[in-house]
């Protein structure tokens, strides 16, 4: 299925076709969600392989196997794309744990009822932003990003594939005063505080570790880890669905880098928007860290 040029439009919302069709996203619409099931959600480029990585160490009590022999499309498939029904139904793996990039009102009838576990992995969007545009760059099957400020004000307006950020984070982090059975989990937590975080994660899952166990976590889902881990780093992906030689699937994996793109002025215009668009929305996003010193360990 290559469609490498093909744009799917589905409920006023673009997604690439090389990944997505109208049976695929009704697949999606429609799931028959196990109360047992993980549900990992995100926009993209906000820390969905970090999660995908953290939640296949935990379930596993950090035996890195099944991370580092089977792809994250396959042990964490994304509903929405075509290969997921096929996938699923092939597996054998348990808990089950599937990934989306699909906006909570699409999703919403079909997790209707559920007790599956969802987790929510929201970042900061100036970074979001900046690691999309680079990601635009190599995947061939994403429409090309133009220059940096052309990317960036289709990224403010909502009109890039998956839709507006804006969106995506309101309606799903909306979500968490009334579902007891979704946790909400930023990237800057992960980065700033990844032991910590996976223990919120295990005790979510209902997954408690020992102390080995969570240090196994914490090692094999580190950023050099997963930079190496050739099941997530997209280095199986042919070059021309992947180029490579443009950017790199495992960047820089940091938080404030948005500050070596942003003028000034568009600091100040993405500020504006920012604020103007989540005007009523609660929650508060870390965009910088002056060092590494302040990651715990």
């Amino acid at each position: 299925m290559a469609r490498l040029e093909v744009i799917e439009k589905f409920h006023g919302i673009s997604f690439p076709g090389h990944l997505h069709n109208k049976d695929s996203m009704q697949f999606a619409l429609k799931f028959p969600f196990q109360d047992t099931d993980v549900l990992i959600v995100s926009y993209p480029k906000s820390g969905t392989t970090w999660m995908q990585e953290i939640v296949g160490l935990i379930t596993n009590r950090g035996d890195p196997h099944l991370i580092q022999t089977v792809p994250n499309w396959t042990r964490a498939p994304w509903l929405e794309q075509y290969y997921a029904a096929a996938v699923l139904e092939a597996s054998s793996i348990t808990p089950r744990v599937v990934t989306t990039h699909l906006h909570h009102h699409l999703l919403a009838p079909a997790l209707h009822g559920s007790k599956a576990k969802v987790i929510y992995v929201s970042r900061n969007p100036k970074d979001v932003a900046v690691s999309f545009y680079h990601y635009h760059k190599m995947a061939n099957f994403l429409p090309g990003p133009g220059t940096f400020p052309e990317f960036l004000n289709q990224f403010l307006k909502g009109t890039l594939c998956f839709g507006s950020w804006f969106d995506h984070v309101k309606e799903w982090s909306s979500q968490t005063a009334t579902m007891s059975n979704m946790l909400h989990v930023t990237y800057e937590e992960m980065w700033l505080d990844i032991r910590g975080t996976i223990k919120r994660i295990s005790s979510f899952l209902q997954r408690p570790l020992v102390e080995d166990e969570i240090n196994n976590c914490v090692k094999h889902s580190s950023f050099s880890s997963m930079k190496d881990n050739k099941m997530v780093n997209h280095t199986t992906i042919p070059p021309e669905i992947i180029d490579h030689s443009k950017s790199s699937f495992m960047r820089k994996g940091t938080i404030g880098d948005w500050k070596n793109m942003f003028t000034e002025e568009q600091n100040q215009h993405f500020q504006n928007v920012f604020k103007s668009k989540m005007q009523n929305c609660p929650l508060e996003f870390v965009w910088e860290v002056q060092d590494e010193g302040e990651k715990l360990s």
